[in-house]
């Protein structure tokens, strides 16, 4: 069985971001990244439509750190605390030493390096702290962006199911892209 613990809450930066504990107080920004049909059109979970749900969105998030299920971080520009996206580890298969990766960011800092810096961080945590074999990140195939960042940070694609998703009453595609722990 697997000792690891995400507790003690670990930091993580890189050249131009610290990525954080997501608290209470982030929730006007959780709010506005859950909300918004922009930033969720790739992601078949319902729109949050009030603050009470994004505050319970915040406390699933930290129930998962608790029990070891998964981690999130918020994402921050160095000395500037505000949250611009959320990035972790989801699904985690601890006994196949794999996990699945996930981002999403405001729209008004996409297109900038974040993304990229982000998988950084991640790749980094998920094989040297959580020891992981393999990461994979599944998305809507029909996200050119997050596919082209995969692909920029090393990852492959790996599978194309048709249809394998239900959500809103329509049937949805996934791809899934991984990358292999080398060392």
């Amino acid at each position: 069985m697997n000792d690891f613990s995400f507790l003690p809450f670990q930091n993580l930066e890189s050249e131009r971001l610290l990525l954080r504990q997501i608290t209470n107080d982030d929730i006007n920004e959780v709010f506005a990244l859950r909300s918004n049909p922009e930033t969720m059109k790739y992601i078949p979970r319902p729109l949050v439509t009030t603050i009470d749900e994004a505050l319970g969105h915040i406390q699933m998030i930290q129930e998962k750190i608790e029990t070891n299920e998964g981690i999130n971080w918020a994402v921050t520009l160095k000395g500037y605390n505000k949250l611009i996206g959320i990035v972790g580890h989801y699904r985690i298969k601890w006994e196949h030493f794999r996990s699945e990766i996930g981002y999403m960011i405001l729209p008004e800092y996409q297109g900038k390096g974040i993304v990229t810096e982000v998988i950084n961080l991640l790749i980094d945590y998920g094989f040297n702290q959580m020891k992981m074999h393999s990461l994979e990140g599944i998305i809507d195939p029909k996200n050119l962006a997050s596919a082209r960042v995969l692909e920029k940070n090393g990852f492959i694609k790996e599978a194309h199911f048709i249809e394998n998703e239900f959500f809103n009453g329509k049937f949805l595609d996934s791809a899934i892209y991984s990358l292999l722990n080398k060392n």
